[in-house]
């Protein structure tokens, strides 16, 4: 028998965050950028219970990962975040730019979990346009800007809209 599909909030900040889950770095590590934004609904409305997990590669381009045969990360790099949305709908996590990895620009894979979706989305933060990137330039070029993060005085803003106008481009998994 299979179980039904179930939405996955409202209640993921009860089992899920851990309290140092969107430093990927500890504070002061040098080079650390904070990424900052807000999940948004189709209404534009801030989604104050959805959940932002990060992972991605180190400044070398490694990944933790057995199949990554590239090298050990580094040791003050964990590469997964895990930030709940605050009620304003706000996250951030802290960590170190991307490296390349090979045939693909720097970037860092962004899965969200929110109320009302069934699976989780997933989308990529790219800190510049790169056209030479083979999944950037799969994108619309209409719709690339939702990818791209902003550059602010102290890191990056990256906001995701789950629906309606300037919706993020989510990729299919």
């Amino acid at each position: 028998m299979t179980t039904p599909s179930q939405t996955v909030g409202p209640f993921l900040s009860i089992g899920l965050p851990w309290p140092d889950g969107p430093t990927v770095v500890p504070e002061g590590t040098p080079g650390a950028i904070r990424i900052v934004g807000t999940v948004y609904d189709g209404a534009g409305q801030p989604v104050p219970d959805a959940l932002i997990e990060t992972w991605q590669a180190d400044p070398d381009g490694h990944f933790d990962h057995p199949d990554d045969p590239s090298g050990p990360l580094r040791k003050d790099f964990r590469a997964f975040g895990r930030c709940p949305t605050e009620p304003d709908g706000s996250y951030w996590i802290l960590t170190l730019p991307p490296g390349a990895i090979p045939g693909q620009a720097p970037h860092i894979d962004v899965s969200v979990f929110a109320r009302g979706l069934l699976n989780r989305v997933v989308t990529r933060i790219y800190l510049a346009d790169d056209p030479a990137d083979p999944v950037l330039a799969s994108v619309d070029p209409a719709r690339r800007h939702t990818l791209i993060a902003q550059p602010t005085e102290d890191g990056y803003r990256f906001d995701i809209r789950l629906q309606g106008e300037n919706e993020t481009v989510f990729f299919d998994l």
